[in-house]
């Protein structure tokens, strides 16, 4: 097979307008793209793969309604939304069976992959996804971490706030979630001691000393290529009103950009949205990486490559 007719396979869900944006990036390098969704698996979606029996370690297809991709030619996979199927057809335990055999059989084929990049693989993302991990690592990397506890005592979760004075109550991951139909979202909110009540028994809550800051910074990363963009609002949490915000591209200290790579590498990460917020003396504190961030919405505004960014990397198609 020719080199330029080596795809890149697009895992993401049916209405994705960043993956859009680097599909079309890569449209307009010529270079082939094949994206599927894993809920889709069925008559839209058909993967096989053989083990054992020829000289690559992965050999098969993985085919939509419109194209097939050769799995040991495959370029690159952008692991960007993927939707895993649910099987409300069927009866619950059915539904849970079917589920797992997806999980291990498409998703084991794909993570079995060893030639082409990952952007990024989602088994190394799932590593770095915990926020307690991320906490530990940016204090052994030399960043300026907030005081934080990760507690179900309620009476810790009183004392740290009553001895850090100003504290936040952050999720540890976000989750969808409903009430009465209507969809949810948790933001980073101030919590006093007399808030906290024996409900905190019963999960793990991150509580966190509140950094007095100018502005927030959110960095990514994709491959040597590096975006920091200050954002001003005002806001303790800037994802609460987007029209809030204004936007200013900044160079990184080079010491900085090091210790994020170096975060980066730790995961085996190829790219990653990270989020620290700036203090009166100009100094940013860790708050956290999202190891598959939103970036679309920073392109339009800034006018940085992001997209193209990410499309050439697919396009070179070489592992970290």
């Amino acid at each position: 097979m020719a080199e330029t007719d080596r795809p890149v396979l697009v895992a993401t869900e049916a209405f994705d307008l960043t993956a859009d944006m680097v599909i079309t990036e890569l449209n307009r390098k010529g270079i082939p793209v094949v994206r599927f969704n894993p809920a889709d698996i069925g008559r839209d979606l058909t993967v096989s793969a053989q083990f054992g029996v020829c000289p690559t370690l992965v050999a098969g297809q993985l085919r939509t309604t419109s194209r097939t991709a050769d799995l040991e030619h495959v370029r690159a996979v952008y692991w960007r939304r993927p939707v895993w199927p649910a099987f409300e057809n069927l009866e619950a335990d059915d539904a849970r069976f079917a589920a797992a055999q997806v999980r291990c059989g498409l998703g084991g084929i794909l993570y079995a992959l060893d030639g082409p990049l990952w952007l990024n693989h989602p088994l190394r993302e799932a590593a770095a996804d915990y926020k307690p991990a991320q906490l530990a690592l940016a204090q052994r990397l030399g960043l300026k971490v907030p005081p934080t506890i990760v507690t179900n005592d309620p009476d810790a979760a009183r004392e740290f706030i009553q001895e850090h004075g100003q504290v936040i109550y952050k999720t540890l991951r976000w989750t969808p979630y409903e009430r009465d139909g209507i969809g949810l979202t948790s933001w980073a909110e101030p919590v006093s001691s007399d808030e906290i009540t024996e409900a905190v028994r019963v999960t793990p809550h991150l509580f966190q000393a509140r950094v007095v800051k100018t502005a927030d910074l959110r960095v990514l990363l994709v491959g040597e290529r590096v975006f920091a963009v200050r954002i001003d609002s005002g806001l303790l949490d800037w994802r609460k009103d987007y029209s809030a915000l204004t936007y200013h591209v900044v160079d990184l200290p080079d010491r900085l950009t090091k210790t994020l790579r170096a975060y980066l590498d730790h995961y085996g990460l190829t790219s990653g949205s990270f989020d620290l917020a700036v203090d009166r003396a100009g100094e940013p504190h860790w708050l956290e990486l999202n190891p598959n961030g939103q970036w679309g919405w920073l392109e339009e505004n800034t006018g940085l490559p992001m997209a193209a960014a990410f499309a050439d990397l697919l396009t070179r198609g070489e592992p970290r």
